[in-house]
């Protein structure tokens, strides 16, 4: 994921908290505005301030906003983690929706397994 992925990982992880622009205002106090464009990919490089407030409000990753807002990160906080891009496409998950995720993806691989030694 790169920095262009921002606006849409933030959106979708607003919509997933069931907050509207005007509620993520009122606890963070970064107006709707900038926030609709930060959503829209307008806005370039958004400050590390703001950043920091959303990671709070989102329960997200201040390291992981700042990679993709394309702010360099030490080697260590460098790697993107393995469920971001999940997170961007359906929302955060909850334990027992990954649990049963990685179950259906469990299967799902085993499957493969049994046609491919079929054959």
């Amino acid at each position: 994921m790169n920095k262009q992925n921002l606006g849409r990982f933030l959106k979708t992880t607003r919509e997933y908290k069931g907050l509207s622009l005007r509620a993520v205002e009122t606890v963070t106090g970064i107006s709707n505005a900038y926030l609709s464009h930060l959503e829209g990919d307008k806005i370039k490089r958004p400050s590390p301030v703001v950043l920091h407030k959303l990671s709070k409000v989102f329960d997200v990753s201040y390291a992981e906003l700042l990679r993709l807002a394309g702010y360099p990160l030490p080697d260590s906080e460098a790697s993107p983690t393995k469920d971001i891009g999940i997170a961007a496409r359906i929302g955060h998950l909850s334990s027992e929706e990954e649990d049963a995720l990685v179950e259906y993806l469990e299967f799902l691989r085993a499957r493969r397994i049994r046609k491919v030694t079929k054959k």
